[in-house]
């Protein structure tokens, strides 16, 4: 790859994930504090990021892989998303704001497949060069935290009170449209599939790799995939605004602390896989979700903050060891023959009905334990998902083995 094309592919990446970042991470206390948004009604707009990880397949499958250039899909989508993004900005009602964001996230979900798309086209080695253009997502998701935390003040107390953070849209949308014309210099990247060839939609979202639940161990990782997504809701949908009102300054740059963490713990799963095995790398990464809002429920903003500042950091352990070591345990046992529909099907199974379930769950969770209009019982809203996601842990711990038929057997002689 020649340097003009991966100074591309790393701009692509970077506001790829800017525009994701200036805005999703702070929704939570926007909605509370600029719509006025119950529980429930912040549970229905983050659904929507699940609503478009449903319809993202056949947006790909259907349009993208069959008629037209992965470039030129990924510009009109962000194009048409700026424009999202500002009436979003205007917006202020809750409702109407949910209908401008169900469309945004059903045209952004799509971008995820297709950036990746345009890098792979390029690389000769994608398992080595890869990860070296995707880094800068998160450095672009990082810098968006920083930005509206110590640049622009959205986020502080008098900002929140001013109602400032609605600017969050704004910078994305600006991201969106500078994404969405510089798409179009990004290097060739044509259909893979013929236009006359016959679609199948078990294809598109992974049906067939249903034959892999016979598999007893994959149909563990399978449901635990699923559950453990429930706690992941509480943490997208409640992080914010409880950093927020427990008094954290910069709640927004601090969180970023999530992705730097996230970066780092990649870079560590195959030394675990390695000298651990995939079981306990993944029940690592289960019990960090349950240890992390313990530290949510029992930490404060002012002399117990770093409690605070720990949950936030766990998140390359919660993200990287489950998600991640899920990714490649799916493809190993998928086999060459259903390796993308496997992929294809937990993703539906965890950003898709996951985290549909879990917004839904989060929502009225948070509105059944409020102690006044205003007031949340945070510690009630984090011991209840540190509780499911234990709940996961055991269930994985107890259900799930990772040793083969052979291996078993052995074990048995040998103990005899």
């Amino acid at each position: 790859m020649n340097t003009k094309i991966r100074i591309k592919l790393s701009v692509m990446m970077f506001l790829e994930f800017f525009i994701w970042g200036a805005w999703f991470v702070t929704l939570g206390t926007f909605l509370k504090s600029n719509l006025h948004a119950s529980g429930s009604e912040a549970a229905s707009v983050f659904s929507t990021q699940s609503w478009g990880a449903i319809i993202a397949p056949f947006i790909i499958g259907l349009i993208a892989d069959r008629y037209f250039n992965a470039e030129k899909i990924l510009g009109i989508l962000h194009l048409i998303g700026a424009f999202l993004m500002y009436q979003m900005y205007v917006s202020d009602d809750v409702s109407i704001f949910y209908s401008y964001v169900l469309g945004y996230m059903i045209l952004y979900m799509p971008t995820l497949a297709l950036v990746n798309s345009v890098s792979f086209n390029q690389m000769n080695d994608p398992e080595k060069e890869f990860a070296n253009i995707r880094v800068w997502g998160t450095i672009g998701w990082i810098l968006a935290g920083l930005s509206i935390s110590f640049l622009f003040h959205w986020d502080s107390a008098e900002g929140v009170t001013q109602g400032l953070l609605k600017n969050t849209f704004l910078l994305a949308g600006i991201a969106a449209l500078i994404l969405g014309l510089f798409s179009f210099s990004l290097p060739k990247t044509p259909p893979k599939v013929a236009a006359t060839e016959k679609i199948k939609i078990g294809d598109i979202i992974g049906l067939d790799a249903l034959k892999l639940l016979k598999d007893k161990n994959f149909a563990v990782f399978f449901i635990s995939s699923i559950l453990i997504c429930i706690p992941l809701a509480f943490y997208y949908q409640n992080a914010h605004p409880f950093l927020t009102e427990a008094g954290v300054e910069n709640p927004t740059g601090k969180m970023a602390i999530g992705q730097i963490s996230e970066a780092l713990f990649l870079l560590l799963i195959p030394v675990f896989f390695t000298r651990f095995g995939f079981k306990k790398t993944i029940l690592v990464g289960m019990l960090a979700w349950a240890i992390r809002y313990v530290l949510f429920a029992y930490g404060n903003g002012s002399d117990l903050s770093f409690m605070l500042i720990i949950g936030i950091a766990l998140h390359g352990i919660c993200y990287d060891f489950f998600f991640v070591s899920g990714q490649i345990y799916t493809n190993s046992k998928a086999g060459e023959k259903y390796k993308s529909a496997a992929q294809g099907l937990i993703t539906l199974a965890t950003y898709g009905v996951g985290m549909l379930i879990g917004f839904a769950i989060a929502g009225w969770i948070t509105d059944n334990y409020r102690i006044n209009e205003k007031t949340v019982n945070w510690e009630m809203v984090w011991i209840i998902p540190a509780g499911i996601a234990f709940g996961v842990f055991l269930l994985f711990a107890l259900l799930f083995n990772d040793k083969s038929k052979t291996e078993i057997e052995k074990e048995e002689v040998s103990a005899i």
